[in-house]
């Protein structure tokens, strides 16, 4: 007699049971959509993602592991056809596609959405690059069926709450713009996301708490492995019925929604909803670095020996960031107290801030030790659509000053000009490219759309 595993359903039953309707509406909307369906709006968000994207990487590629890998990896692979943005090297697709995706979270200066509670374009955009095809009609495409498709997953699903979100569902963005630039049919489509679905990491929230760098690969991950599901798909292989359902619904995550997959889909762009950032920081803390910013219109520079301590209230995710502790480069962009120490004694959170000297210096890690940080229940009731902090400063002479902000410059309600968003790939690119180079990816990237072909861009990337 056969016996079935109670939940489990026969093999013949589930090979007659149709795919889920969200996934068949997807699968359909994302083969025939083209860069004239998408709103003006969104194809130039998309253009700005991408620039942003490619500044991020660059300055990233020139920290010290970033380039150790590098070598390490071609040293043993060869040498290939695609550029590792920001450094003299090209590699194989699927290892640049890894290289420029663990570069572009080195420091947490790539863009994200705050809906989706990550950031879809770093698991997208390398990827792409890797392995260029057609215009730049498709290659704006194919960034923005990959950032939608990723960004509604995680906008339809709960991580479990200790997992770290990059690696999960940025496999399935990245396994779609690879399958878009290459002109997937719905059935293939439907391939890459029922396999990209579960090849997602078992990633750790506290590898960002305790400054675990190995996270920083985890984008790195996504985006090589979304090359090897277009692969597999045109291989033959296959994933379960429904991936996205199982993955996000019972394993990495809980209460998966697939209403959420399809509404508005085609009007409402989650790349148009995005968010940029200025301070070289984790997100988490610049709802605090925004409202210290507030305070030092007003009391104008200070010293650390001038503050006797600061209070933080702030949301739940926000309050996790309270250790003082600074014993990397990651680690100290992921403390509340470290970051405002460190603003405090340089003017700015920014790139040098959270290196080595500024970390080791006594009186910003003495600052450090007098920020206190505290979950308020009534602003975290407002996410996801804020990221509210309220600050308390004394000085040393008894004086207070207090500021509160409900959200973050760059988001969507308080979004950064097309000029700063610019202005930030300069500051970024033109110490690694040199500016008159820098300037012509600038040019490339916000002229792209049909008749420019996308393998323009990568021949500049190539240092």
């Amino acid at each position: 007699m056969a016996i079935v595993t109670e939940g489990v359903e026969p093999a013949s039953v589930l090979m007659a049971a149709p795919p889920p309707a969200w996934l068949e509406e997807w699968c359909a909307f994302a083969a025939r959509t083209r860069l004239a369906d998408i709103p003006a709006e969104a194809q130039q968000r998309a253009r700005l993602v991408l620039l942003d994207s490619i500044g991020a990487i660059a300055a990233g590629a020139q920290e010290e592991e970033v380039q150790a890998l590098a070598a390490r990896m071609i040293a043993r692979e060869g040498a290939g056809d695609a550029p590792v943005i920001g450094l003299p090297r090209s590699a194989r697709p699927g290892t640049a596609a890894f290289l420029n995706g663990t570069a572009g979270t080195m420091l947490e200066l790539d863009e994200g959405n705050q809906y989706c509670r990550g950031h879809p374009a770093i698991h997208v955009v390398p990827a792409l690059l890797a392995a260029p095809r057609g215009d730049g009609a498709a290659l704006l495409t194919a960034l923005a069926i990959g950032y939608e498709f990723g960004a509604r997953v995680g906008i339809a699903s709960k991580l479990n709450v200790a997992m770290h979100p990059h690696g999960t569902w940025g496999t399935l963005g990245a396994g779609m713009g690879v399958a878009k630039l290459h002109g997937a049919t719905a059935a293939e489509f439907r391939g890459v996301i029922n396999m990209a679905a579960s090849l997602g990491l078992a990633t750790s929230r506290k590898t960002m708490l305790e400054g675990g760098t190995v996270r920083n690969t985890y984008a790195g991950v996504a985006n090589m492995l979304g090359l090897t599901v277009w692969d597999l798909v045109r291989s033959g292989f296959e994933g379960e019925r429904d991936g996205v359902g199982t993955v996000f619904g019972q394993v990495s995550a809980t209460d998966f929604r697939p209403e959420e997959m399809t509404a508005a889909l085609g009007t409402r762009w989650e790349i148009a909803r995005n968010y940029f950032k200025r301070h070289a920081a984790c997100r988490y803390t610049h709802g605090a670095l925004d409202a210290l910013g507030l305070i030092l219109a007003r009391t104008g520079p200070l010293q650390p020996d001038q503050v006797r301590a600061i209070e933080v209230d702030t949301y739940v995710w926000a309050a996790q960031l309270d250790s003082p502790l600074a014993p990397n480069m990651l680690a100290a962009k992921f403390s509340i107290p470290f970051a405002l120490a460190t603003t405090i004694a340089h003017g700015a959170a920014t790139v040098p801030a959270f290196r080595g000297p500024a970390r080791e210096n006594p009186a910003v890690q003495a600052l450090a030790s007098r920020v206190t940080v505290n979950e308020d229940p009534k602003l975290t009731a407002q996410l996801p659509g804020l990221r509210p902090a309220r600050l308390r400063v004394t000085l040393a002479d008894g004086t207070t000053h207090a500021a509160e902000v409900t959200t973050n410059r760059g988001d969507t309600e308080d979004p950064y000009t097309e000029a700063e968003v610019r202005g930030k790939f300069r500051e970024l690119a033109d110490p690694v490219f040199g500016a008159d180079r820098a300037k012509a990816i600038e040019e490339a990237v916000m002229a792209l759309g049909p008749h420019h072909e996308a393998a323009a861009l990568t021949e500049l990337l190539m240092r």
